[in-house]
């Protein structure tokens, strides 16, 4: 199984610090890149990786490391930290060592702590291990550095972390499964949870999150189906009636005063010169936070501090693919979205999901939502918004057991859907309550409120009204 090891250092990592980091392992391993340089491979005498090293990460951002790692990994000066990952080659137990020999001689000599801070190979790194004869696996063609085993239908990642979070490795090994029609499946204890941005790109590509358990085997994280091992992939296992069975352990439904709103919206702009994204983002996020976010980036951690300019200048740059990104909020107001930037016939359209944790005796700010649909519908191209609200934990942490699905509060439908849909259709709903007027009445949006956010009645009354806007509903 690989092994992730972490240096936090205070300073940032020098071409001496990282050589010297790069010689744990004597001087007959030998140095190969990968990933267009961006990744550093220690090798074995044949070329095939025993530790891949990641360039090093700028964290700007407060909390990020703590709410990845838990609490104690970051240096315990006042500035930033570097973030440097190594990951430890599947099938050579010495590879775990050099690792975090590795870590240990960059924080040595720059400063910071190594996480985990019991990691093998952190005492006595000063003097380089010896790796005379050691020999790792010949990889596949195909693989990436953060895959540990590839077939012709999976490629499987096996993480021990607290927190399982979308890492540029990990994003990478996404996407190139997608695009290789196979499913990306990452394999860990039932101690691990995933991180927001790392369960809903799960959820929207053919992906498994494979939990190991001790009484069921193997089960999905998410769903909670038991699994078993077939023809290179963990598929469901079904009975005898072709049913599948869930995990018990899934089962155990664990009550919590914990909540999440999930604000989810798509806005459209024209592609002028001027346009700075990220306005309608920043706008929820104020209304429910109180506050503009902190940091952002194209993977966890997020280390950039947040910046409309620089997110604009990076989907521009990187048009007309998409751009994806996560945003995360301060450690006081757990808050995470994730942001995807497209360029269509139609303009430049950006799809968030906004996510906001609230703990005992906290109470979401539903008060606000009607004014923020009335901004986002007339400062920021507002299509469609879905306000959801559910029984789950404040860290926006996913575990490996049943949570309670999210439940429809309020839709909100923009001046364009407005008029496709027929204002006279628009206004005159079946639902018991009239909708909230957003903007001019000459171009109105409309805000549809549907029940209280804890009961199933939410989930009626939105398709009562999707049926009814599409003109579809049976009186």
């Amino acid at each position: 199984m690989t092994k992730d090891v972490i240096a936090l250092t205070e300073r940032m990592p020098d071409a001496l610090s990282v050589l010297a980091g790069l010689l744990a392992g004597g001087p007959d391993l030998r140095v190969e890149t990968t990933g267009e340089g961006a990744v550093v491979q220690l090798c074995d005498t044949e070329g095939r990786p025993l530790v891949s090293i990641e360039a090093p990460l700028l964290l700007q951002v407060p909390g990020e490391a703590a709410r990845l790692l838990g609490p104690g990994p970051e240096p315990s000066g006042d500035g930033p930290a570097w973030w440097i990952e190594a990951r430890a080659t599947t099938g050579v137990p010495q590879a775990e060592q050099l690792a975090g020999a590795f870590a240990a001689r960059l924080t040595m000599l720059l400063g910071g702590r190594v996480w985990p801070p019991d990691a093998p190979g952190t005492v006595g790194a000063a003097r380089p291990l010896d790796f005379s004869g050691v020999t790792a696996v010949p990889l596949p063609a195909a693989a990436q550095p953060a895959v540990d085993m590839l077939t012709d239908e999976a490629a499987v990642v096996l993480q021990d972390r607290p927190v399982v979070p979308m890492t540029s490795w990990l994003s990478e090994a996404l996407r190139a499964t997608v695009e290789s029609d196979r499913s990306l499946q990452i394999v860990t204890p039932p101690h691990c949870r995933l991180s927001l941005p790392t369960r809903l790109l799960l959820q929207s590509t053919p992906s498994r999150w494979v939990v190991q358990d001790e009484q069921c085997g193997y089960y999905d994280g998410l769903t909670g189906a038991v699994l078993r091992w077939q023809e290179g992939a963990f598929v469901p296992d079904r009975d005898e009636s072709g049913e599948t069975p869930v995990a018990e352990t899934f089962e155990e439904v664990r009550p919590t005063d914990d909540r999440q709103l999930v604000v989810s919206f798509r806005t459209l702009h024209q592609p002028e010169a001027d346009l700075v994204l990220g306005g309608a983002l920043e706008t929820a996020w104020q209304a429910l936070t109180g506050g503009p976010p902190a940091g952002w980036g194209t993977a966890e951690p997020a280390g950039l501090t947040w910046s409309r300019r620089q997110l604009t200048d990076l989907a521009y740059g990187r048009a007309p693919r998409p751009t994806w990104t996560v945003v995360v909020g301060t450690p006081d107001r757990p808050a995470i979205a994730t942001l995807r930037v497209i360029r269509t016939s139609d303009g430049v359209e950006e799809d968030v999901t906004l996510t906001v944790g609230y703990g005992p005796g906290e109470k979401p700010p539903l008060e606000a939502l009607p004014e923020l649909a009335g901004a986002l519908v007339t400062r920021h191209g507002l299509k469609t918004m879905v306000c959801q609200l559910r029984e789950a934990r404040r860290d926006l942490n996913a575990p490996p057991h049943f949570e309670r699905p999210p439940v429809p509060y309020a839709f909100v439908l923009g001046v364009a859907e407005v008029q496709e849909a027929g204002r006279d259709v628009a206004s005159r709903t079946p639902l018991a309550e009239r909708p909230l007027q957003l903007g001019p009445s000459a171009r109105p949006g409309y805000y549809y409120s549907l029940g209280d956010g804890e009961s199933v009645e939410g989930w009626t009354a939105l398709g009562r009204l999707v049926r009814h806007l599409r003109g579809t509903e049976v009186s």
